[in-house]
């Protein structure tokens, strides 16, 4: 669909990654999970390892679900391609960017 426009938009974004130095945004989509209708956004430093991105960050969100377990087997996925995080890999190792989406979906038992 074509966009009409009545001048060019040339502002820098409010949320590009220079602002942020070094740290960054990223989102989190709890797949399949009828609690959670859109991604969350966390700021994270990139050198935040997964261990502690998780803990930290993901799970107080995903309590509010009252059926989340933290424990349960999950499938990871960034860019849509499965990943298998390790608890001392860093986001930057684990190749996130800014204002990326990480996917969990849990696994059935």
């Amino acid at each position: 669909m074509a966009v009409n426009s009545i001048g060019e938009y040339s502002f820098p974004s409010r949320s590009r990654q220079e602002l942020y130095g070094d740290g960054q945004l990223v989102h989190v989509w709890f797949k399949e999970n009828p609690w959670f209708c859109a991604s969350a956004c966390f700021r994270a430093p990139k050198a935040m390892s997964w261990g502690d991105f998780y803990s930290q960050l993901v799970v107080p969100y995903a309590e509010e679900d009252p059926d989340f377990d933290p424990n349960a087997r999950r499938e990871w996925t960034l860019r849509g391609e499965v990943i298998t995080p390790s608890d001392d890999q860093t986001l930057e190792e684990l190749g996130v960017r800014h204002k990326e989406v990480i996917g969990m979906r849990v696994l059935a038992a």
